[in-house]
């Protein structure tokens, strides 16, 4: 699924499956990302600043150049 530098700032998005979606340069600043899978999605460059990734899965997932600037990591999956 691709979302290429979609606006998506401030949306809910808690508890979907986003897993090996194409965020590249996406806008995800202050969104609610609770519990999603986002497990093997490209996020290079998107903007998370802000966002609320607590218990996430970003396992595999490309963070390269992505701005995660205030974004809420708690009990997040982060394996590479």
């Amino acid at each position: 699924m691709s979302l290429e530098d979609a606006n998506l700032s401030s949306a809910h998005l808690g508890d979907a499956n986003l897993s090996l979606a194409d965020l590249i340069r996406a806008n995800l600043r202050y969104a609610n990302l609770i519990r999603t899978d986002l497990s093997s999605t490209n996020l290079g460059g998107a903007n998370l600043s802000g966002a609320n990734l607590n218990d996430a899965d970003l396992s595999s997932a490309n963070l390269s150049d992505a701005n995660l600037s205030g974004a809420n990591l708690s009990d997040a999956k982060v394996m590479f």
